[in-house]
């Protein structure tokens, strides 16, 4: 057996930081548009990146073999999901954005896992650069930083199935095309059109550039970052209906919306995790408008911002605007629900994934049916395929250790000073990439992360990067076992 392939490793992400500071390119052309003086710092941070990101590609990753076993690619997917969120902290540093450490880590954490947790109170005061790189991170993080190395690293000769099974660790994700490569860039394809169109929108409507970009980028990324402290309220009527409409398309598998936008309609309607996506959304919205409406809302607003509040919970979007007046329980329950249940398995949204609660419920209800039945045998289907029972087994393994994570992040939480619902509604949240709103507090009050100690930020940070690479890759890297296997 060949050693452990820490030269590829190394290797692959040195390539990655050095396409980071590449795309340093976007916000460093704001900053001299817009004249904001950020470009300084900017540079610095994109030549620090590129420094070392050559450092280790042609010398510390040299000579590497293009192979990679199952657990090297749980051990590159965690480097990288620690590695460049960390260098992603440079510019909020150097242009004093932030002026915190902590405070920057949690930052760029929470933008490249699409979690939108922020701790800047009015984002608005920052320079226009900083905001699109915040943006830009979303939208790097959104489908994924293995999926652009697998769509850049085309020498992958061995490996590049592992990769791509320990970004979607936990769920079975569709492929658009045998061949990895060509399926990745085609996921990117659809993924950048999705922006593209709806920063045009947000452009026909009224939006001024940046924030049309910031959104565009914050929106099918599912993140969450705006460039406003009071939300989405800046928007008129028309931008805030095409952010809903793609607050819902972002939530929907990439592998349904590539098949919808070239035209392979044959089988779309009969897609279960489709039709449970829009069944549950509809019966969130209903129990909303009732919920408001019964509360003294009129029926206008409960009806707009019951449509607007459930897209975005459950696609794990976390955008706000003003709520009504009149704050329902009944609202927040249904809305702490969506956070957990989560949006599309293989979408840019996070949470448990739709798809993995409709396996354990079809097998707890054969099982249910077994206890009458005992000689009948049943087999768990999603779309006429059969659910293999090591993957149900998986499910099960998964959604107990994401009520675990869940339980200690809000122990700790509680040993910061924060009440038990806030902090039960705050590892939720962050665990399921879904952060910022009035809407993770159990009354529908506005929370301000910047209050919180380091101590709740850096477990926050731990339950966005556990929630991103969805707990099995986390777990398998920091186990003992993992290291002994190698």
């Amino acid at each position: 057996m060949r050693p452990f392939n820490l030269k590829l490793i190394v290797r692959v992400t040195g390539i990655l930081l050095i396409y980071m500071a590449a795309s340093m390119m976007l916000p460093l052309a704001v900053s001299l548009y817009y004249k904001d003086g950020a470009q300084f710092a900017l540079v610095i941070s994109a030549l620090l990146m590129l420094m070392v990101g050559l450092l280790m590609r042609n010398i510390l990753g040299r000579n590497a073999t293009y192979e990679l076993k199952e657990n090297e690619s749980y051990c590159i997917t965690v480097l990288i999901w620690l590695v460049v969120p960390l260098f992603g902290t440079l510019p909020y540093i150097f242009t004093g954005g932030i002026d915190s450490f902590t405070d920057a880590v949690f930052e760029s954490f929470s933008g490249f896992t699409t979690t939108g947790s922020s701790v800047l109170v009015k984002p608005e005061q920052l320079p226009l650069s900083l905001l699109s790189y915040r943006a830009l991170t979303q939208w790097v993080g959104g489908l994924g930083l293995m999926l652009m190395v697998l769509a850049i690293l085309r020498k992958l000769t061995q490996g590049s199935v592992h990769l791509y099974e320990a970004e979607f660790s936990g769920t079975q994700q569709r492929k658009l095309h045998p061949r990895m490569s060509k399926n990745v860039a085609r996921m990117w394809y659809i993924y950048g059109f999705l922006t593209a169109l709806m920063g045009v929108l947000l452009l026909v409507n009224g939006t001024p550039a940046v924030d049309a970009l910031c959104l565009a980028c914050s929106t099918v990324s599912t993140g969450g970052f705006t460039t406003h402290s009071v939300g989405l309220a800046t928007l008129n009527n028309g931008s805030l209906i095409v952010v809903t409409v793609f607050m819902l398309l972002s939530g929907i598998n990439v592998a349904f919306l590539y098949r919808f936008f070239t035209l392979k309609w044959k089988h779309l309607g009969h897609d279960e995790e489709l039709r449970a996506y829009l069944l549950v959304f509809l019966v969130a919205v209903g129990v909303g408008v009732i919920a408001f409406k019964y509360n003294g809302n009129s029926t206008e607003e409960s009806i707009l911002y019951s449509i607007f509040h459930m897209a975005s919970t459950m696609s794990t979007c976390g955008f706000n605007v003003p709520r009504p007046e009149h704050w329902s329980f009944l609202v927040s329950v249904v809305t702490f629900l969506l956070i957990v249940t989560g949006a599309c398995a293989g979408s840019t949204g996070g949470g448990i994934k739709l798809r993995r609660l409709m396996v354990l419920s079809k097998y707890l209800s054969n099982y249910c049916t077994r206890m009458l039945h005992p000689n009948a045998v049943f087999k768990v289907k999603i779309n006429n395929e059969v659910v293999e029972n090591d993957y149900i087994n998986k499910i099960f393994a998964y959604v107990f250790l994401y009520i675990v994570f869940i339980i200690g992040g809000a122990f700790v939480l509680t040993l910061c000073g924060c009440s038990i619902p806030d902090a039960t509604c705050m590892a939720a949240a962050n665990i399921s990439n879904l952060g910022p709103s009035n809407i993770i507090n159990s009354l529908g009050a506005s929370l301000n992360y910047a209050e919180l100690p380091h101590l709740a930020k850096w477990t926050l940070t731990v339950l966005m990067v556990a929630g991103r690479l969805e707990l099995f890759a986390l777990i398998a890297v920091f186990s003992p076992a993992y290291w002994r296997r190698r």
